[in-house]
């Protein structure tokens, strides 16, 4: 298909135009990739099922893996999913923001939108074109991030076109993504409890202490799904946010691994590096590819700077790249859980 391309302007009348024009393209069952707060979204009518296959198809993305709707303000959970008051706490504390809630669906959303399970993924996106494209468009949007299936997830509008130009409707561009990663994703559980299915710039502690409910973290977070388990939620279940060339995440100082690469590397190599880091892997490896990550305490940089660090990486036809293993804690977890999935789980204790 042709794929028109709008730069979002709100002092512009055709900036209006074009978000009003992408509205109509939404009710009309086509695919609209925006910007959220987070990454980039392919988005369709969240109550059409043949929309919600043609994100599956633009994407090349397995029909189980759910989808998650968007919504205009947090009380239209209601319209889609059973609420109750904890999620009510929750909407009160973080939404519109970057959190997304499972709860059991209504019948307002289809089984493909869902990726036939019986909850909806649910988030109030707080990005000002996304908010008022949902609203325009009078539906909720169903939206994965705008990447082919697999892919490290797209942070401006530049990385959507290089992969769904052609494959959808429409693509607006408002600049680059604030945070970098996708949204926290927890479950309400029907004891009424949480567990976190995919962490991110919301964290464990932050909904712990909104809640005053002790969250459980899914294994899927930091592990491998079981063999045949159902991915209750997106990102879980297949190989995820991957560079092409394999890549290794090593544990250990900054000694150990410069003498791991040296003894395990298979030039070209690419290497992510905290800031602190950077001169020293340069010395060490004059003809790598060097990807300055942010400061080693710095993990909002970090989360930013890693799925464009990935897909630089994708352009220098490297054979491997080497990274270091984040902390399982705070915004660090989120940053754990993408890269042992870019990285297929392939950890190097040193």
């Amino acid at each position: 298909m042709n794929t028109e391309y709008i730069k979002i302007d709100f002092e512009t009348e055709s900036g209006a135009q074009g978000l009003r024009r992408a509205a109509d393209c939404i009710r009309a069952g086509g695919l609209v990739v925006f910007p959220t707060e987070t990454v980039y979204g392919l988005g369709a009518d969240g109550t059409n099922a043949d929309a919600a296959t043609k994100i599956y198809e633009a994407k090349g993305r397995p029909s189980d893996n759910p989808l998650i709707i968007h919504i205009a303000d947090p009380e239209d959970a209601a319209l889609y999913a059973q609420t109750g008051e904890l999620y009510k706490k929750l909407a009160e504390s973080f939404m519109p923001g970057p959190l997304t809630v499972v709860m059991p669906a209504k019948e307002t959303v289809p089984m493909k939108t869902r990726g036939g399970l019986s909850t909806v993924a649910v988030r109030c996106p707080a990005h000002p074109v996304a908010n008022l494209l949902i609203r325009l468009s009078g539906v909720c949007i169903a939206a994965p991030s705008a990447n082919l299936s697999g892919k490290p997830s797209p942070t401006d509008a530049r990385q959507v076109a290089e992969d769904m130009t052609g494959r959808v409707d429409m693509i607006l561009d408002d600049g680059s993504a604030d945070f970098g990663l996708e949204s926290t994703i927890v479950k309400i559980e029907e004891d009424n409890t949480l567990t976190l299915l995919r962490p991110g710039k919301i964290t464990p502690e932050q909904l712990s202490a909104a809640t005053g409910i002790s969250l459980s973290i899914s294994d899927a977070v930091t592990d491998k799904l079981k063999e045949g388990a159902l991915a209750p939620s997106p990102g879980m279940k297949y190989r995820h946010y991957a560079p092409a060339a394999p890549m290794t995440l090593l544990d250990g100082e900054r000694v150990r691994c410069i003498e791991y690469i040296e003894k395990n590397g298979s030039p070209p190599i690419g290497i992510i590096a905290y800031d602190e880091d950077v001169e020293h892997f340069r010395a060490a490896f004059p003809d790598a590819k060097i990807y300055a990550f942010g400061k080693r305490e710095d993990e909002l940089t970090q989360a930013h700077e890693l799925f464009k660090i990935l897909r630089l990486a994708d352009k220098e036809d490297l054979c491997e790249i080497f990274a270091p293993l984040p902390r399982k804690s705070g915004i660090g977890l989120a940053l754990y859980n993408r890269m042992i999935r870019a990285a297929s789980h392939h950890i190097v204790h040193l």
